[in-house]
């Protein structure tokens, strides 16, 4: 590795969005040729604004960033743009250049081959899968041939047999590969090096080795800083407590009191400003709607999608109160499509229990109004409800006083996620729907969201690629859409 030219250079480089909103401050590190580097850090941290920096999105208030003469960059978004979604396979591919490409088939067929994701050229991509659309903007990446590839968050919405596909495609590349993840298994089979951004200083962090090699790394640091600490401050106390003897006393005692004054000040300097952890969410609970009786939901239709064409299946279904179902089956089979007919109450085989609340949180958030601020997005929900309480939900999941105030369209994908949440526990529904909660969520709110949705005494359909987490929620039913 020491061997290979700096492809990627920051020096000293500052960014905040907006005016006092600071995200990196005087921050240095290097990224060598042919490396795969995880970036990681706390939702909100900035690590897609370091993507925005490194493509040329975002210009920094001050400092440089050097990428290597003719080195070329492209980037898989978390989501596909919104201008992108009716878009048909062919122009999204058109789309990731600046100008005409003459004869794109062939490109276009050999990295859907890459990808593993075969459909015709004339299909829309708003009709794709969440996992397939993760599919397509890491085809629209690849397609470009860069020299350095920027991934954020990849492995979101993709199934198990995605996420080896795309293991296996990163530890065989030789390009320069920069990933944002918070699938700590998916990143410890290729990284090689770690960028960490911290929340709270502003500053990035630059570790060697793999995924976990870091994370021991920085848990020896922190404790090492805290000893220091530690015995700094049992001897900064010793001193106060001899200060405050020597200081009643007269002539020579007092002077001495004075010399060990400003001791006393450059241990205080000396104490390490300890890297501190991540925030992790407080637990919270979902209330369910009280006068819930009989069936909220049953089934007795589902489409399910093959070979791009939907076919109806016959299946029954009860939900009751405290009952939940867990829906599986791969990507592309039509899993995000019948839990937004079933929230939207058009799937024509269902039936819905009289007055049941619907809780929906969709992947690609399009349930929040991107143009509210995220108080005024909680306080839709119920308008009479207390700006007090309000406040306190948000807080919970770290929207600060800072962020509340923050447009929904301008937080991290993470941070959105975090709003959809506190809007499911003011909204008390009778049927949560969820569409693959844990996507751009920070690994350390998962077991908290596990917990929460395991002690919901509703109804709830949850569809999640993520098996660790599914393991921590309570699953009555299984309805395995392949089957």
């Amino acid at each position: 590795m020491s061997g290979r030219n700096v492809i990627l250079r920051f020096e000293e480089v500052s960014f905040e969005h907006g005016h006092n909103k600071p995200i990196l401050r005087d921050v240095s590190f290097t990224v060598r040729t042919g490396a795969k580097t995880t970036v990681m850090g706390q939702n909100g941290a900035g690590k897609s604004t370091l993507f925005g920096l490194i493509t040329g999105e975002y210009k920094p208030e001050s400092g440089n960033i050097h990428i290597s003469e003719r080195a070329s960059i492209a980037i898989a978004r978390q989501v596909i743009k919104r201008s992108e979604l009716d878009l048909t396979v062919r122009a999204f591919f058109e789309n990731c250049f600046e100008e005409k490409v003459y004869d794109i088939e062939p490109k276009i067929a050999k990295v859907l081959d890459v990808v593993n994701l075969h459909a015709p050229l004339d299909r829309i991509v708003r009709s794709f899968s969440g996992g397939q659309q993760a599919r397509l903007l890491l085809a629209g990446a690849l397609i470009q041939d860069p020299d350095i590839l920027l991934l954020d968050e990849p492995t979101n919405n993709l199934d198990k047999a995605g996420i080896a596909h795309l293991t296996q495609f990163l530890i065989d590349s030789q390009k320069t590969c920069v990933t944002i993840s918070h699938d700590a298994d998916f990143l410890n089979s290729f990284t090689d090096g770690v960028l960490y951004l911290d929340l709270h200083t502003l500053a990035v962090e630059q570790y060697a080795g793999n995924y976990f090699d870091a994370l021991r790394d920085i848990t020896a640091r922190v404790e090492r800083e805290n000893r220091k600490n530690a015995q700094l401050a049992k001897k900064i106390q010793e001193n106060k407590d001899k200060v405050n003897y020597f200081a009643q006393k007269g002539g020579n005692m007092r002077k001495l009191a004075a010399r060990m004054r400003v001791e006393i000040e450059e241990m205080e300097e000396d104490k390490v400003d300890v890297r501190r952890e991540d925030k992790t969410i407080r637990p919270f609970v979902i209330p369910a709607q009280e006068d819930l009786s009989g069936d909220v939901l049953t089934l007795s239709t589902v489409a399910v999608v093959k070979n791009h064409k939907p076919k109806e299946k016959k299946v029954h279904v009860a939900l009751r109160k405290n009952k939940h179902l867990l829906l599986s089956g791969p990507n592309g089979i039509g899993k995000s499509t019948l839990l937004e007919s079933i929230a939207r109450g058009t799937n024509k085989g269902m039936k819905l229990g009289k007055g049941v609340r619907i809780g929906y949180y969709r992947q690609d958030f399009s349930m929040l109004n991107f143009e509210h601020t995220v108080y005024d997005e909680l306080k839709a929900v119920l308008p009479r409800e207390d700006e007090e309480k309000i406040r306190a939900t948000a807080s919970g999941f770290l929207l600060n006083s800072e962020v509340i105030r923050t447009r929904v369209g301008d937080l991290s994908e993470g941070q959105k996620g975090l709003v959809a949440l506190a809007r499911l526990v003011l909204l008390r529904p009778g049927l949560l729907i969820l569409d693959e909660p844990t996507n751009h969520i920070n690994f350390r709110h998962i077991p908290v969201i596990a917990k929460a949705l395991g002690e919901y005494r509703g109804a709830m359909i949850l569809v999640s690629h993520v098996p660790e987490f599914v393991r921590q929620v309570r699953i009555d039913e299984v309805l395995d859409l392949e089957q």
